[in-house]
């Protein structure tokens, strides 16, 4: 193993999950960076599954799909839209991905006979990866953020495989930090420290001591608080850190942290003189953030409304969009299955206040039908729409249905039996048995027909988009649905499958077969959001929108 000069940074959680290790671990890639170092992260996931990709969103929140094709936690989502860091599968690291690779080894026979135990076959494979990533390049730090709680059995592999890097690398190459709980008690008003003491001493049980303790809190930390804290967890009172609740946008915690010190003392740590931060594009996004100009209503018709974690970098990728228009963003939230049960597809009064339309992706026939309505309603009055994956799906069967005289047209997913089968599966797809990691994964070519509104909004010929997703638009019917106005405006040149289709007689109604949400970034908003969200706030001003 040769890291040269990279350093490690170890990010624990204590008390509960949700704390914001990600946002947080995210945040100090994003201060390093500002102070000229070069980054990667690592989320180290202490579930069996080999990824997120057969877990439900309700389960998990969304599945973030890296350019090469890895599907991972949402946090590299965060790590990507917060730093630059070439991220890729090997930055998303699970329990079922270790004992896998141990296991296939014992198969194998190359541990030559020997007893295959947690220590050291499973931590030693735990730090292979971990320095597998420092290898892979010039990088001056490596950030690992630990999944679960310090306590769960799940993760004490993970927490004994970092203990023996330190061990390994000594403490001027490894920081630890530990993210825990200061509750307040809700009618004394009274913070208590006692579950971050609770929580310090199981992980020091463990052989690791924390350098910084990051305190989440509804209010900064006393001076006599941090000084308890600090005299309880065996830590210095100025690495004791308040890591305050942010009510507006969590684009504000980066330098929150920064002026608690954050960045500085973990400089110290390794002994580097701290430089002057310097993140000017993070500064301007900030800035158009604080200064809307006008407000837009955006309704989200999807399947797992009820979960915010399950279109994370949807709601993340409105946002920039909106902020890249100055505009302050509001969110309406529609359960799709609602508008089958509780509405019977009668949508005209759930859309009458908001400006544009998103349908996101999804898998299974529920909800369906009312994602289905939805696209009627939005194209028949001139209402921007946004379809993404299974939005771009539910508008092709609108299309073929209403616009085509396809009756009773469906995608193969929901109705094998039907007479047009406008989605459907590719025959390579077809012959798949397992479901995981088996989809259409990763960044693939898109070429972008001239005259049309992506080619505009991209302003290039061609581009590279992630995609997530088994079915396709069935090409047969490419030239009926061009006669009846819907146009393909991208195409993958490779395999001719098509990854754009637009409406020529509409004001806004663009959809893609890929992912555009997992590209974008505060300080480089997706021009197929900000294209939205414009035309959304056209709309609004009575230069789009038609009347029923």
């Amino acid at each position: 193993m040769n890291t040269k000069h990279t350093r490690f940074i170890f990010v624990t959680g204590g008390v509960c999950s949700s704390l914001g290790k990600g946002i947080s671990t995210a945040s100090l890639g994003l201060l390093l960076e500002g102070h000229g170092y070069r980054v990667s992260l690592i989320k180290m996931d202490p579930y069996i599954n080999i990824d997120p990709g057969t877990m439900s969103p309700f389960q998990h929140g969304e599945v973030y799909v890296t350019e090469d094709g890895a599907e991972t936690d949402l946090d590299l989502g965060y790590y990507e839209r917060m730093t630059n860091a070439r991220l890729t599968r090997k930055n998303s690291v699970s329990t079922g991905q270790i004992y896998h690779a141990v296991i296939e080894r014992e198969r194998r026979g190359d541990y030559l006979g020997k007893t295959v135990q947690v220590i050291p076959h499973i931590t030693n494979e735990i730090k292979k990866r971990i320095y597998d990533v420092a290898t892979d390049d010039d990088l001056d730090f490596v950030l690992v953020e630990i999944g679960g709680t310090v306590g769960d059995i799940e993760s004490i592999p993970f927490l004994e495989a970092i203990r023996q890097i330190r061990h390994d690398l000594g403490v001027a190459r490894v920081l630890n930090v530990h993210l825990t709980l200061i509750p307040t008690i809700t009618v004394a008003g009274e913070q208590k420290t006692k579950p971050t003491q609770h929580s310090v001493k199981e992980l020091m049980e463990l052989g690791i001591i924390p350098d910084i303790l990051l305190c989440r809190t509804n209010r900064p930390l006393s001076a006599d608080m941090k000084s308890k804290i600090s005299l309880f967890c065996n830590v210095s009172e100025r690495h004791v850190i308040s890591a305050v609740d942010i009510a507006s946008s969590i684009y504000e915690i980066p330098r929150m942290l920064h002026e608690n010190g954050y960045d500085a003392i973990v400089l110290e740590h390794f002994g580097l003189a701290p430089t002057e931060l310097s993140i000017p594009a993070w500064d301007s996004f900030m800035d158009a953030l604080h200064d809307p100009q006008v407000t837009v209503r955006i309704a989200v018709v999807g399947k797992y409304i009820s979960l915010q974690d399950s279109y994370r970098s949807i709601y993340e990728a409105l946002g920039h969009g909106a902020v890249a228009n100055r505009a302050t963003l509001e969110i309406v939230r529609i359960d799709s299955e609602d508008i089958e049960k509780k509405h019977k597809l009668n949508v005209k009064g759930l859309f009458q206040k908001v400006d544009g339309i998103l349908i996101p992706g999804g898998f299974g026939n529920r909800g369906i039908e009312g994602k289905i309505a939805t696209v009627a309603y939005a194209r028949k009055n001139g209402i921007p729409l946004f379809g993404i994956c299974l939005g771009m799906q539910c508008t092709v069967i609108e299309f073929a249905r209403n616009a085509c005289g396809l009756e009773g047209a469906n995608s193969s997913e929901f109705d094998p039996a039907t007479e047009h089968p406008v989605i459907s599966l590719l025959e390579e797809q077809e012959m798949i048995e397992t479901k995981g990691g088996t989809m259409r994964l990763g960044a693939y070519q898109c070429d972008l027909r001239e005259g049309t509104k992506a080619r505009a909004l991209y302003g290039r010929e061609s581009v590279m988009e992630r995609h997530r997703h088994r079915f396709e638009f069935t090409m047969r019917y490419r030239e009926l649905f061009e006669e009846n106005g819907m146009q393909c405006s991208g195409i993958n040149p490779k395999s001719n499958l098509v990854e754009v289709v637009e409406v020529r007689d509409h004001f806004w109604l663009v959809c893609t077969q890929y992912h555009p949400e997992f590209k974008s970034k505060p300080t480089a908003p997706h021009p197929l959001f900000v294209g939205f969200i414009k035309a959304a706030i056209d709309s609004q001003k009575g230069k789009g929108a038609g009347s029923e």
